[in-house]
């Protein structure tokens, strides 16, 4: 999406673009791989660097193709990987989210925000989540939200109304644009990651992390840039054992 709106200067054109894809192994070249083996892709220059997905062929370096453990339909697949990937690596990896703990979701209606919620519920944690337009709360208590918030100007007053210390974790999608709100909503030993930037906004002017950052509370960043095929695996095979449906809003033929 960003490439398509002009946000990526390094991508060169003409440029296949797309920067995640699921498919069969056409052909294994000099790989390991053997044909018609399900595997999926993402990110590493993807549709930036060299040619992506938005074709029926992609020529993919093969340590950057992984092969995925699912029978699932091809319209679930394709809808896993950079969402699913970031919020599951964001939600365990960044945020070791376990059960029982209480997790805040600025961008609750994006994609990986919906994502998100999905797989904290799926572990047993207590989710907040918002957006900025009310009539997506149906949609966020339909997903799974506990709490439904309005993000406005009134966040705070909600969230420690529901909270009183803080919650444990947040996981801030929304970006640089409201970080340093969202790390005065955490508790004592709770952390805050930064996966995304909806607020479009690349940069974060004038922080001052002695006085930004409460004492105790951590502040890390998750980037799907680099791909762990164990957090890959791993994650197919979490969203199989819960039994999460991945939501789709609509299906493009190439």
């Amino acid at each position: 999406m960003f490439t398509r709106q002009g946000h990526s200067p390094s991508v060169q054109f003409p440029r296949i673009i797309g920067i995640e894809c699921v498919g069969e192994i056409e052909d294994p070249s000099d790989s390991t791989f053997i044909k018609g083996t399900t595997v999926a892709s993402l990110m590493g220059g993807l549709g930036r660097a060299f040619d992506g997905s938005y074709a029926e062929y992609a020529l993919i370096p093969s340590d950057q193709v992984y092969p995925i453990p699912s029978d699932m339909k091809w319209t679930e697949l394709a809808a896993i990987p950079e969402m699913y990937y970031t919020a599951y690596a964001s939600l365990f990896e960044c945020l070791q989210l376990t059960s029982g703990e209480m997790l805040l979701i600025r961008g609750g209606t994006s994609s990986v925000g919906l994502a998100a919620l999905q797989l904290a519920k799926s572990v047993g944690a207590t989710v907040i989540s918002t957006t900025r337009d009310k009539e997506k709360f149906a949609l966020l208590q339909q997903v799974g939200a506990d709490y439904a918030l309005l993000d406005n100007e009134h966040l705070r007053e909600q969230v420690y109304a529901i909270a009183p210390n803080g919650v444990n974790k947040v996981l801030e999608l929304v970006g640089t644009t409201t970080v340093k709100e969202s790390l005065q909503f955490i508790s004592e030993r709770g952390i805050c990651c930064m996966s995304g930037i909806l607020g479009n906004e690349w940069t974060l002017d004038a922080f001052e992390p002695l006085v930004d950052i409460p004492t105790g509370v951590y502040f890390t960043a998750f980037t799907s840039e680099v791909i762990k095929e164990s957090t890959l695996i791993s994650l197919f095979e979490h969203i199989q054992e819960h039994g999460i449906v991945t939501p789709i809003a609509q299906v493009f033929t190439l």
